[in-house]
């Protein structure tokens, strides 16, 4: 009788196969290794010198990654990813414009991880407006610093609302005019106008706090006013009481239908829309009758938009206004802030102070 049931394997060979395996396995994964440590640790000449990569902002490893293989940097993007990954550089690679060798992957990360030289530093000061910046930007040679202002002040063309809902009501009038936070920046030389502004609200985003928030609905008010407000404070007066105490004067006028009377807001109107007269700088009486939305002279409220991009002081002195009697102050010469409560005081003061 024929036994057509397949015949065990000796026990023997059943663990020498096994053992067979083993060792195949281990040699792939050693092949594989070496051939990783080849690809990370030892440079593939692509090309003869340096050559310029630009990292843009918002670039994670994988796409630096890609971008450093098909310019001919790296061979491999997984191993760049990989590396570091298992070093824990994913996270600190820096955007920026690079001159790099054909070099190994831990240099091009080492590099990566330092940055950029050529990153420029660009200061808004409290109180500046776009047009500062903009020719703060300009001096700098920032590339797109001609475009910059046009952007700023037509942005409503762009999806940035969708980015920044805190601009909602003031895209239409006043552009990005009092929501450029002043700080320090590090620029690129070759920003465009998108980055720049993106740089100032993400600023601003994250130092107008959920506390902030709530104190201007606690107040009653809207940001958009709040940063209205604090535009004009930023540009009378300096230190945060005086600032405090303007900021309750100024709320008291707009409730009780008195015109602000806000001299930086015809400054202002006279640098957007008649910048040939700005030579000393003094206000005419023909100035205070320019029909503007932003003369406080000639219609009562607040003026259309911000005039200026204010600092923290300023924001939180117009959310919380110092209350008092007084309707009238002045700066005088030598940088005190003279209050009134009527306007015989403050004509007084005028008289005896700025004489």
């Amino acid at each position: 009788m024929i036994n057509d049931s397949p015949i065990p394997l000796i026990p023997q060979l059943r663990h020498s196969f096994k053992w067979r395996i083993c060792v195949v396995s281990v040699l792939m994964i050693v092949v594989m290794a070496l051939a990783g440590i080849y690809e990370i640790y030892f440079f593939h000449p692509q090309f003869i010198g340096s050559r310029t990569i630009e990292i843009p902002t918002g670039f994670g490893s994988r796409t630096i990654g890609t971008k450093l293989k098909n310019e001919g940097f790296i061979r491999s993007k997984w191993m760049f990813v990989v590396y570091v990954t298992l070093h824990g550089e994913a996270s600190l690679l820096k955007p920026g414009t690079y001159d790099l060798e054909s070099i190994s992957i831990p240099r091009i990360a080492q590099a990566l991880v330092k940055g950029t030289a050529r990153e420029i530093i660009i200061t808004l000061p409290e109180g500046g407006t776009t047009t500062d910046l903009e020719q703060i930007l300009d001096s700098h040679g920032i590339a797109g610093a001609s475009a910059f202002g046009q952007f700023a002040a037509h942005p409503q063309s762009t999806d940035i609302n969708k980015r920044y809902p805190f601009l909602n009501t003031a895209l239409a009038i006043s552009g990005l005019e009092g929501y450029l936070f002043p700080d320090t920046y590090y620029m690129f030389k070759h920003a465009s106008p998108e980055d720049i502004v993106d740089a100032f609200l993400q600023n601003f985003d994250k130092k107008i706090t959920s506390k902030i928030h709530d104190d201007i609905a606690r107040a009653d008010k809207n940001l958009h006013d709040i940063v209205i407000m604090a535009s004009l404070i930023e540009k009378e007066v300096i230190s945060d009481e005086d600032r405090r105490m303007v900021s309750g004067i100024l709320w008291n006028r707009l409730r009780l239908g008195i015109p602000l009377q806000v001299e930086a807001t015809i400054s202002f109107n006279k640098k957007q829309y008649n910048a040939a007269d700005m030579s000393n700088g003094r206000i005419s009486h023909a100035d205070l009758l320019l029909k503007s939305p932003y003369n406080t002279y000639l219609y009562r409220g607040l003026p259309a938009g911000p005039i200026s991009n204010p600092g923290l002081s300023a924001i939180m002195a117009a959310i919380h206004p110092t209350p008092s009697s007084y309707l009238y102050y002045l700066s005088t010469l030598d940088g005190r802030t003279i209050f009134s409560q009527t306007l015989d005081q403050h004509n007084i003061a005028k008289h005896k102070y700025l004489k």
